[in-house]
């Protein structure tokens, strides 16, 4: 039985990170689509302010907790001065490495939890 739950677990683990390499390989294109179609900032990532332009509304809570949030790379640069594509993609790329690496930690530790409780 325990080879059979550690077989399951490979197979899930592996599954995972390979859906979560191929976002990592597709991050990129969030910054660099709308430029080649000139639609401005990256999908999904508008201010309240850009949203309501856009769809002519701004969700309650997206509009409670705007000044809440503050990202910790503003526009993918560590310099105001530099908003070149090509170090917003870098940084963009590091970002999304980062966030890949997180939930493949998280759900690698509650895959293993799971299995083990034989759940």
């Amino acid at each position: 039985m325990h080879s059979e739950q550690q077989g399951l677990m490979n197979n899930l683990q592996k599954k995972i990170v390979v859906v979560l390499l191929i976002l990592v390989v597709l991050t990129p294109a969030g910054l660099l689509l709308p430029m080649f179609f000139n639609t401005g900032a990256a999908w999904g990532e508008w201010s309240a302010e850009t949203l309501k332009e856009v769809t002519g509304y701004v969700p309650a809570g997206l509009a409670k907790y705007t000044k809440t949030w503050k990202a910790p790379l503003k526009n993918y640069t560590f310099s105001h001065d530099d908003s070149s594509r090509m170090h917003q993609s870098g940084y963009y790329l590091v970002s999304g490495i980062l966030g890949a690496m997180l939930a493949m930690s998280i759900t690698l530790l509650l895959s293993k939890l799971i299995i083990r409780n034989g759940k």
